[in-house]
């Protein structure tokens, strides 16, 4: 524990004292740390308070973890579609020495660095529970029991995050099941593993646990993998897992599951027994506001918060959701992102300064929620996505065009990889011939995402990309396939 977070608890007593700030942050994630740095330099008082580990989800049990995981499987695959390389790297990992990197970037769940962060910026920490009292209180009850209020003159961000949902299904508690948690956090390699889901966790997990040498078999109850992503996406994740040797049944639910003698016995709807040494539920997250004391604030407990641009509760003057809270868009960037803009909205309030016009794209509105969400799934092949996806842009009333490329087609891709195999799309808005999203599938591509979420970002028409000259021989030559398929 932080000599910063000891003093707070030491100078507390039995009978709860207070303490004034200009902003009180519930969560010390990334995103209520980036929120505490934004009021800090503005100027403001800022306290901070959190139960677990300073630095949050992100940095102990999801992004950093699971990266940490993937990223010797992904250099590995890359390794062997280079000619003269492939032969060195022919055999298994070292699973002790991928888990020992994965320690290594979680701190071993340790937060010092992220505290000493925390206090070089001049915020306060609180460790402990919080809950509002009322508007714009929040009482912390710490580890031993002793409590302290801290009193928001201006503003509370509720940074609490979410966590994984896990199904209502009889005895599921007594089966021990992984969430996202485990999954990212376990210190051996089982030997077979279930996972329950298609989206990113399962993918992502499925393909680093099978590199590592389990026996993964994937259960998804839709009709395929990466839902949120253009189809052909998530089509070629699936292959590239099934040839990897992941088994994938889609169509299938889980009508019960149980643990006998140390073994997970899940039962499909089609009553089919798959039988594991582990099974990981990725099925969902769901907001961390169910035991912060929204009710005395007139807010609805466990609910997502629903928010205008600002990041400000609807309904409030003072209360802000920030993050994974507010169900915009479940990612730790985006969710940076929304602290960036609160923490400016936050201090021009409070400055008594309008907030900037127009809306759209200004400092203090989170525009990119709405067009412009980058998101990169670290598979083998890699799937990287910003924007609307065409049936999205479709169904947004857009008139659009899609325009699909293939990466057999770019000079940079075969060098970068032999046979490489991936596909790009690209949904042009006809009207102002502007780039509603962009997807890339293929190996690498997640290096590529910027360059297209700068594109949709910033509007730019499609006959100005035309002057943005793609270096040769780079994968990203795919912008000019782009262009010439849309030209004709």
């Amino acid at each position: 524990m932080s000599s910063t977070v000891a003093t707070h608890q030491a100078d507390t007593s039995a009978k709860a004292d207070s303490t004034e700030y200009d902003v009180v942050v519930l969560g010390a994630g990334p995103v209520g740390e980036n929120v505490a740095d934004r009021t800090r330099a503005a100027g403001l008082s800022t306290a901070i308070v959190e139960s677990e580990l300073i630095g949050g989800e992100c940095s102990y049990w999801a992004c950093m973890p699971s990266k940490a995981l993937l990223r010797p499987v992904i250099a590995r695959a890359d390794a062997r579609r280079v000619p003269g390389l492939r032969q060195l790297v022919s055999g298994d990992l070292d699973a002790a020495a991928v888990l020992a990197h994965r320690d290594y970037y979680t701190s071993h769940w340790k937060d010092d660095g992220q505290v000493g962060w925390l206090e070089n910026i001049g915020a306060d920490i609180y460790h402990g529970h919080g809950r509002f009292s009322g508007p714009r209180t929040v009482t912390v009850t710490g580890p031993d029991g002793e409590q302290h209020t801290l009193i928001a003159r201006h503003a509370v961000a509720v940074c609490t995050g979410s966590r994984a949902q896990l199904p209502d299904l009889p005895g599921l508690a007594d089966v021990r099941p992984w969430t996202s948690r485990e999954a990212t956090s376990s210190p051996t390699v089982p030997a077979r593993l279930i996972v329950v889901g298609g989206g990113v966790v399962a993918t992502e997990m499925a393909t680093a646990w099978q590199a590592l040498g389990s026996q993964v078999t994937v259960l998804v109850r839709g009709k395929g993998l990466l839902p949120r992503m253009e189809s052909f996406a998530g089509e070629l994740v699936a292959e590239a897992l099934s040839e990897a040797g992941v088994e994938i049944r889609t169509g299938t639910s889980i009508a019960s599951v149980v643990r006998e003698n140390g073994t997970v016995v899940a039962t499909t709807d089609a009553g089919d027994r798959v039988e594991a040494d582990e099974i990981l539920f990725a099925t969902g997250r769901a907001p961390r506001t169910d035991d912060i004391g929204l009710e005395t604030v007139g807010v609805e407990p466990g609910s997502w918060l629903s928010v205008d641009d600002s990041l400000l509760v609807t309904g409030t003057d003072w209360l802000y959701a920030v993050g994974d809270v507010n169900h915009r868009a479940l990612l730790t960037h985006q969710g940076k992102y929304q602290a960036r803009i609160a923490g400016a909205a936050i201090a021009a309030r409070t400055q008594g300064t309008p907030l900037l016009e127009p809306a759209s794209w200004g400092a203090h509105a989170a525009t990119a929620d709405h067009a412009a969400v980058p998101q990169v799934v670290f598979t083998d092949p890699e799937a990287a996505a910003v924007g609307l996806t065409f049936t999205e842009a479709q169904q947004a009333g857009h008139r659009v065009r899609a325009v699909d490329v293939e990466f057999s087609s770019v000079a940079g891709a075969g060098l970068y990889a032999d046979g490489y195999h991936g596909r790009a799309r690209m949904v042009v808005d006809l009207d102002g011939e502007t780039l509603l999203g962009v997807t890339f599938v293929g190996p690498g591509v997640g290096e590529l995402i910027h360059s297209a979420t700068i594109a949709v970002a910033g509007q730019v028409p499609v006959g100005r990309l035309w002057h943005a000259v793609p270096s040769y021989p780079t994968i990203s030559e795919v912008w000019l396939r782009f262009l010439e398929a849309y030209r004709g």
